[in-house]
């Protein structure tokens, strides 16, 4: 089976897809809507803003800024665009997707419709839950880039589809395993980096390890809670895809949505915090999503660490008096 791969973003993860598909791609797609991105690229041969140090083939790369061009020259189409941003450009697509297999490599919920990735390509734009899929972790883009052993969890209805993307996504440093809980998988994706912000929080209030292992801890079963409730299959939450993908993005120097957690703890506004950071912080977004999503639930689920979260970011309140509330919730 030949297939066409293009990824969609400009980021880190997108810069670490691009090289992972390289490794078994003769010409990989790469789109972005940074035209200067694009130019110096094609000369340098790195990406100016993110894993500066991965260097590309440039013979490999089929670089674009026409995102029109990019869609109707592939046939798995792999988004890396965060959630904020994503449905703006969707709508410059004048195609229709509902022929693409579309993988989605974003931890976050669509803004505009208030749903996880896979579920807005699904219902917005028509596309067959068969053709959806979803790329997980644990994995750090920052590690790719230095060709540290990491692990991928490639998640599609169609097994045949998840395992050619996993075939593809694999080298000697990139390990990958398949599932068929998309739902679960991106659900979970998007709840880890609630849990990274508030262990970030914590890191900045003083907090110390012992704490941060209990946090952990009561996060994975809040994850175990609200992903139960969204979609109900047998699952074992403590999977690299759920609980490893928590793990590293909670602990990790690497985590943006810690590092953006740390800042408030330290004392931070959310608009200072988010204007320091050069990353978007999915968790951020998520929190909102997560927040209002299990405020739906007709039956009640525990979620103190997300209500924490929430409390500090959308409602203002004392970091330092949330917290301290939540140590006495938390067992």
């Amino acid at each position: 089976m030949t297939k066409k791969f293009t990824v969609l973003g400009g980021g880190s993860w997108a810069t670490a897809i691009v090289k992972m598909l390289c490794v078994n791609q003769e010409k990989v797609g790469w789109y972005m809507r940074n035209s200067d991105a694009v130019g110096f690229i094609n000369i340098q041969k790195h990406n100016p803003n993110y894993l500066t140090s991965v260097t590309f083939d440039t013979d490999k790369l089929e670089l674009t800024d026409d995102i029109n061009k990019a869609v109707s020259n592939s046939d798995i189409l792999i988004f890396a665009i965060p959630s904020a941003f994503l449905e703006g450009e969707l709508q410059k697509i004048k195609g229709s997707l509902k022929d693409k297999i579309v993988f989605s490599a974003i931890k976050g919920i669509v803004p505009e419709t208030g749903l996880i990735v896979g579920e807005h390509f699904h219902k917005k734009y028509g596309i067959p839950f068969e053709n959806i899929g979803v790329i997980a972790g644990p994995c750090h883009a920052e590690e790719v880039a230095l060709e540290r052993l990491s692990y991928l969890t490639i998640a599609c209805a169609d097994t045949k589809k998840a395992k050619f993307v996993a075939k593809n996504l694999s080298s000697s440093y990139i390990k990958t395993k398949t599932t068929n809980d998309i739902i679960g998988t991106e659900y979970a994706a998007m709840l880890k980096n609630i849990y990274a912000i508030a262990a970030g929080i914590a890191h900045g209030l003083g907090y110390g390890d012992n704490f941060q292992s209990v946090l952990m801890s009561n996060a994975i079963r809040e994850m175990k809670r609200f992903t139960k409730r969204i979609h109900k299959i047998d699952r074992n939450i403590n999977e690299s895809a759920y609980l490893g993908d928590l793990l590293v993005t909670g602990y990790s120097t690497f985590s943006r949505n810690r590092m953006f957690g740390n800042m408030i703890g330290k004392g931070y506004t959310v608009k200072s915090a988010q204007m320091e950071m050069r990353m978007v912080a999915e968790g951020y977004y998520a929190t909102a999503s997560a927040y209002k999503l299990k405020s739906s639930f007709k039956k009640k689920v525990k979620t103190p660490i997300i209500d924490a979260v929430y409390a500090v970011l959308y409602e203002g309140k004392s970091a330092s008096k949330v917290f301290k509330g939540l140590t006495d919730k938390l067992d």
